[in-house]
């Protein structure tokens, strides 16, 4: 049986908290499916900048190499600037580990009231392009502190960028509706977006059975709001992506619902699994926050590395305690958040046990 080897990152705010509530859960789905797990921890984000004035050690991405997979809780603190959290161990990641695309799954989950009236399941995928577009590092500040101060920040895309994220996106479509929206914005942006527009548009066309829609990206959005079930995969730039991810996860119930997967299709690197929720200090040290988007980006790093059922187990776990009424108070529940994880326990127990009757 060969180890799969987790870093771990826990970050900071309720990072701390709901990191522990998943690989718990992750442990004993392993057990249950005799997986070897080994999980080693990196004690890097806010505090570890407090101490060293940088967000992991010089060589933090060498050790991050030596792994299959990255689970990271939450990055981010009132006491350091976002682009120094951000840019200091994120957002490296996601580059020199060629992780460029951002899957983030919006899903309606029995048990969690959405904020919308209509009752109609949502079930759709969102693909963010995730190492270049308008997180570029080009631009700059000039005449800082004078009346003309300026600030310039270019939009990069590329050939190459853009029709990797389009491909894995119309591939995805494939698998399932074979409809796929992209995000757009080139009725004002002028040079880039039109671009992205001519380079999706031709990666597609490699996939005849998908049927592809460019919609202007407020109207996206608003849609989102008013009929996100129609959508089944959204392939999109990095800043439109993850807007509208944290958008349609608001519409499904909470934030706090959301995981993603930050993938390195290839394998030739570690991908990193992470809810799209942040540090949340507000709640921090509270015992309340939501673990569910951990434990399902735990789920959707079993499924990437190769063990389906238990991450369809695991998956089916958290999702039954929701349904039961036993979700945490952001959802509508009552349930710490180490209630919320125990229950979620004793369900793999009580799935596996049924099926070991059943067999």
């Amino acid at each position: 049986m060969s180890t799969d080897r987790i870093a771990v990152i826990a970050g900071d705010g309720i990072g701390q908290e709901v990191v522990p509530a998943a690989i718990a859960c992750l442990q004993r789905v392993a057990e249950v499916h005799s997986l070897s797990l080994e999980f080693t921890y990196f004690e890097w984000g806010s505090d570890y900048f407090g101490r060293h004035g940088r967000m992991m050690p010089a060589d933090g991405l060498e050790q991050l190499a030596k792994h299959h997979a990255i689970f990271l809780g939450a990055v981010g603190s009132p006491q350091v600037p976002d682009a120094e959290s951000l840019w200091g161990l994120l957002i490296p990641i996601r580059r020199v580990f060629q992780q460029y695309i951002n899957l983030r799954p919006v899903k309606t989950l029995d048990g969690v009231a959405s904020p919308l009236a209509a009752k109609h399941p949502i079930d759709l995928l969102i693909v963010r392009e995730n190492n270049e577009g308008e997180y570029s590092e080009v631009g700059g500040r000039i005449y800082r502190g004078l009346p003309q101060e300026s600030a310039v920040q270019e939009t990069i895309f590329t050939r190459l960028g853009v029709s990797r994220a389009a491909r894995y996106a119309a591939a995805l479509a494939s698998s399932r509706s074979g409809r796929l929206a992209s995000a757009t914005k080139s009725n004002g942006i002028v040079h880039t977006m039109p671009f992205w527009d001519e380079v999706v548009e031709e990666t597609v066309r490699d996939h005849p059975e998908v049927a592809l829609t460019s919609e202007l990206v407020d109207a996206l959005a608003a849609h989102l709001v008013l009929r996100p079930w129609s959508y089944d995969v959204i392939v999109a730039s990095n800043l439109l992506g993850d807007i509208l991810s944290d958008l349609a996860s608001a519409v499904t119930g909470s934030i706090g619902l959301a995981p993603s997967a930050n993938l390195n299709p290839e394998r030739k690197h570690p991908s990193l699994f992470e809810p799209v929720h942040g540090s949340a200090p507000d709640i921090a040290g509270k015992g309340i926050a939501n673990p569910v988007g951990q434990i399902w980006s735990g789920a959707m790093m079993l499924e990437h590395l190769g063990h389906k059922e238990a991450a369809r187990h695991l998956q089916s776990a958290f999702e039954s305690v929701l349904r039961s009424g036993g979700g945490t108070r952001d959802v509508g529940g009552t349930s710490s958040t180490a209630q919320f994880t125990s229950a979620v326990l004793s369900s793999i127990d009580a799935s596996a046990e049924s099926t070991a009757r059943v067999s």
